[in-house]
């Protein structure tokens, strides 16, 4: 997959740009990426702060998988991340949390927001370099605040996308198996919080099953299999 990389400097969101590009038939391979957002979005809706100083983009891509298989994409985008950091930061603390954030020294660095339509699928990514939220749902940090000297943007970018591709290609026999084991050779263990939108359940980090959604050993020994929820270590 050849990239094309369409750089703004302020627009209300990159996800959105993306969007009317599939829609437009675009090819896949499209990177909107901009220095500002004033309408950045997270899951669920969750407002993404977005100032000037950090990483927003997202990508186009039109993987040859069924629409149950495009959640498995904030996996992919989670690995390519992780990457990313190492290569910037080579002895930070860096660790994935279910379903799709990055911590740093147990920290949140980056989100996630995937949109599909009948053909296509954008991958959104804001990667936080200069900048933090004081207030987010999980402690949030920086790439700077967290000892990374320089933030050149468009090495980073460059460096995540190489990464992407790479992972997507991984996927793209529709083998959801090595990226589910490299994801777990990075992730986030233990004793995990999952506030559901009716309840909260308590237990351990068990794993993933095959449609990534978490398995959640309970205090009884039974397991739960959660498909969304928002996910707290103790």
């Amino acid at each position: 997959m050849n990239y094309r990389i369409r750089q703004i400097g302020i627009t209300a969101s990159t996800n959105d740009d993306a969007k009317r590009a599939a829609e437009a038939d675009e090819d896949e391979g499209l990177v909107v990426w901009a220095l500002k957002q004033t309408a950045g979005r997270g899951r669920h809706g969750r407002q993404w702060e977005s100032p000037e100083g950090n990483l927003y983009c997202s990508v186009l891509l039109r993987p040859k998988i069924t629409a149950q298989e495009f959640g498995h994409f904030s996996f992919v985008a989670s690995l390519a991340l992780y990457d990313t950091i190492r290569d910037f930061l080579p002895q930070a603390n860096i660790t994935l949390k279910w379903p799709n954030d990055v911590l740093l020294n147990g920290k949140k660095v980056s989100g996630i927001l995937l949109e599909s339509g009948e053909s296509w699928l954008v991958v959104g990514i804001g990667l936080n370099i200069a900048h933090y939220p004081a207030d987010a749902l999980y402690p949030a940090t920086s790439l700077q605040a967290e000892g990374l000297r320089q933030g050149d943007l468009s090495k980073m970018l460059e460096a995540l996308l190489n990464h992407l591709r790479h992972w997507y290609e991984t996927i793209q026999n529709g083998d959801f198996s090595p990226i589910r084991t490299a994801w777990l050779d990075r992730a986030q263990k233990g004793p995990v919080t999952v506030r559901l939108p009716n309840r909260t359940v308590e237990g351990v980090f068990a794993g993933l099953d095959d449609n990534g959604h978490l398995r959640l050993r309970l205090p009884d020994g039974s397991e739960d299999s959660i498909a969304t929820g928002d996910v707290f270590f103790a």
